[in-house]
């Protein structure tokens, strides 16, 4: 497995729309290992491919605690079927918008149709913070970023931010 270098907002190649899979083969497996290898390492509990540069439509998520057993999802092609009527708000960040964090109201429980590791079609019934993870990277498939969901100003105070932060680390590099 390989740590793999995650894509920093703002960056162009986020906001674009991810590829579904046609077959879910070593490539893909291999992929999914990857990222769950580069998401426990950053440390974080989801990561979309988009986000490490393949626009695919390939997930990988574990929301499990501190000190618990690792429970790693991986889901190809993950499709929400239903979500509910009420919200839920979590404080949300992102392993592509790095120290930064806003509140986001998602539907509280969602479930989703995925194909697993095998190519098996699935679905997964989830709620909480399994729910708004798994929101969270279907919309990085989709080209959306957690702060689109916030006011335009808290967005732009976020993503100007992040830009100076990569400008002063692009002028430290050269």
């Amino acid at each position: 497995m390989a740590k793999l270098p995650i894509i920093i907002a703002p960056d162009p190649r986020l906001k674009k729309v991810s590829k579904p899979v046609d077959v879910v083969d070593g490539n893909i497996r291999r992929l999914m290992d990857d990222m769950l290898e580069t998401m426990y390492q950053a440390p974080g509990i989801g990561l979309a491919a988009p986000q490490v540069g393949k626009l695919l439509r390939v997930i990988v998520l574990d929301v499990s605690g501190e000190g618990e057993e690792k429970h790693p999802y991986k889901l190809v092609n993950p499709e929400l079927i239903w979500v509910s009527d009420d919200d839920a708000v979590y404080n949300e960040g992102c392993l592509s918008l790095p120290e930064h964090y806003a509140d986001v109201a998602r539907p509280k429980a969602c479930r989703v149709q995925y194909l697993d590791e095998h190519g098996k079609a699935r679905e997964l019934e989830a709620e909480g913070l399994l729910a708004t993870c798994v929101q969270h990277e279907i919309d990085h498939l989709d080209g959306i970023l957690f702060v689109d969901h916030i006011t335009a100003l808290k967005r732009n105070i976020i993503l100007r931010k992040l830009l100076k932060t990569k400008k002063t680390a692009a002028g430290a590099m050269a």
